[in-house]
């Protein structure tokens, strides 16, 4: 028996070797297959207080338009830093701001201080001075989280920022980079025949 195994023993070492070279390239093309299979998106991150939603549903038109098949998302850039967090620090002081006008309530009393003329003023003309507390809130929030970006990317690869170029890209430039992302990645995107350029 030991000399049948030792004469066949490069047969069953090939027999071994060969199926785990199979099952390798059967997980591989899968895993190909998966990737390419999956859809092509195209990413906008704008920055809503500049302004840049517009912009940003004209391109959604344009490339819905051009490239059917294509995904097309947008939202908000949120600026990180202290920006971000102070931004939502004053969102909250302004709305705990206008309680306490609304309510009339004696916020120096209460520390034990006399009672301001600015806040005296406050309390006899709750609605306005509850609207300017909100607009200038808002004033202030809008500048601290006013990033102006206009940052794109196709299948999560950044192919255009605002921020670095000082500048949003004309449809034909976004047009031509997107072309030349596609042209070599596997995924392919039809395009409509009937678009005018």
């Amino acid at each position: 028996m030991i000399q049948i195994v030792t004469k066949n023993l490069s047969l069953i070492c090939l027999i071994l070797l060969s199926g785990v070279i199979i099952s390798n390239n059967v997980n591989s093309h899968e895993a190909n297959q998966k990737f390419t299979n999956s859809p092509t998106t195209i990413s906008f991150l704008y920055c809503y207080s500049c302004g840049y939603r517009k912009a940003f549903e004209e391109y959604q038109s344009i490339l819905s338009e051009k490239y059917p098949d294509l995904i097309i998302t947008g939202a908000n850039y949120e600026p990180s830093g202290v920006n971000f967090y102070l931004s939502r620090f004053l969102a909250v002081a302004k709305y705990l701001l206008m309680a306490l006008i609304g309510s009339s309530y004696d916020v120096f009393g209460f520390l034990g201080i006399a009672q301001p003329a600015f806040w005296t003023w406050a309390i006899e003309n709750k609605l306005f001075a509850c609207m300017m507390t909100f607009f200038f809130g808002n004033m202030v929030e809008a500048q601290l989280i006013s990033s102006g970006a206009f940052e794109i990317s196709l299948n999560d690869i950044p192919i255009w920022s605002k921020i670095a170029t000082g500048r949003i890209p004309s449809p034909q430039e976004l047009f031509g980079i997107i072309d030349s992302q596609l042209q070599f990645s596997d995924n392919f995107i039809e395009k409509n025949p009937d678009f005018v350029k």
